[in-house]
């Protein structure tokens, strides 16, 4: 029976995978070498259930307890007990290679190992694990807390019953769990990145600016894919319609194989968002908190609209 859980990585998803974790009664250790990274964990947990506690997710009371099965360690010997592991660390190849090669031996034989890389193969990372049967994917959204998605990856070594281990721990955890294949970036950045390529190209060309593509699928096409998928909205809307839309469309759209434009000047500018303080936008002054907050208000609005008839 799973009960302890160790997550690797005290980043944005690390901590907030903890949370989801502790929310559900399970004993959470979160691992990092930075001693500063795990401060800024900490602080991160408590901006995530101010907001909870505001929208009436957990109690105070509950926030508290939630909060005391969480734990804080820069030693890896940390996770010599845990049933279930989780890497949230840099996404590097070698660098997982690394980390899996000593904290598979570490682990007990019986403890399930999981990556939530955003894209790299599982079939690749698992080369170092000992053990490899037991290790998958499983990748959560941003902010884990709040969105229901997790992708369920099996490599060429998983075994379906590691495979049926952790979807239905995502059950339990009452996420929306779905399998896929080993491909590359799977599904859901695959589709985040064709939308970003085209984003990029359209602002690249003049079409409109970054923030009038950021309303566009705000007021519309977000609207649309909170409720319905792609083929469902395929479906309302007409299925030859949209397949005379992509003749002259699918010819004009962005085919690029490189990172390029707005997002490749802000990479080369050190502005990588709102954790160093700017992006596409200006997080200054307090702002990459209050934005923090902000997502999470709307998010959970969001998901207590579409999924609370769910449970």
């Amino acid at each position: 029976m799973i009960k302890k859980i160790g997550i690797a990585g005290a980043g944005t998803m690390g901590a907030s995978i903890a949370q989801t974790f502790a929310l559900f009664n399970y004993e959470v250790t979160v691992y990092d070498i930075f001693e500063t990274a795990l401060d800024k964990a900490k602080r991160l947990v408590d901006i995530n259930q101010e907001t909870w506690i505001k929208s009436g997710i957990v109690s105070e009371e509950t926030s508290n307890e939630l909060k005391g099965r969480i734990s804080y360690s820069n030693d890896v010997q940390s996770f010599k007990d845990v049933d279930f592991l989780i890497e949230a660390i840099l996404e590097n190849i070698d660098v997982k290679h690394k980390f899996w090669k000593e904290v598979s031996e570490l682990v007990r034989e019986d403890t399930i190992l999981c990556s939530n890389t955003s894209g790299l193969s599982i079939t690749k990372i698992a080369e170092a694990v000992k053990y490899p049967e037991r290790f998958a994917g499983m990748h959560w959204m941003n902010p884990p807390h709040i969105i229901p998605l997790i992708e369920v990856i099996q490599g060429q070594l998983t075994s379906d019953s590691t495979v049926d281990i952790v979807y239905e721990l995502a059950l339990k955890l009452e996420k929306k769990p779905v399998k896929v294949k080993d491909a590359p970036s799977f599904v859901l950045n695959r589709l985040q990145q064709a939308i970003l390529r085209e984003a990029l190209y359209i602002v690249q060309e003049g079409i409109t600016t970054h923030e009038g593509v950021d309303d566009v699928m705000k007021y519309a096409l977000g609207f649309r894919y909170a409720v319905f998928g792609p083929f469902e909205i395929c479906d309302l809307g007409g299925l030859d319609i949209h397949n005379n839309i992509s003749k002259y469309t699918f010819p004009d759209l962005c085919d690029y194989k490189e990172p390029f434009g707005l997002i490749k000047e802000c990479v080369e500018n050190n502005k990588l968002g709102v954790k160093n303080g700017a992006g596409f936008y200006d997080y200054s002054n307090g702002r990459d908190e209050e934005v923090i907050r902000y997502r999470d208000k709307m998010f959970t609005l969001l998901a207590k609209t579409l999924f609370e008839q769910d449970k």
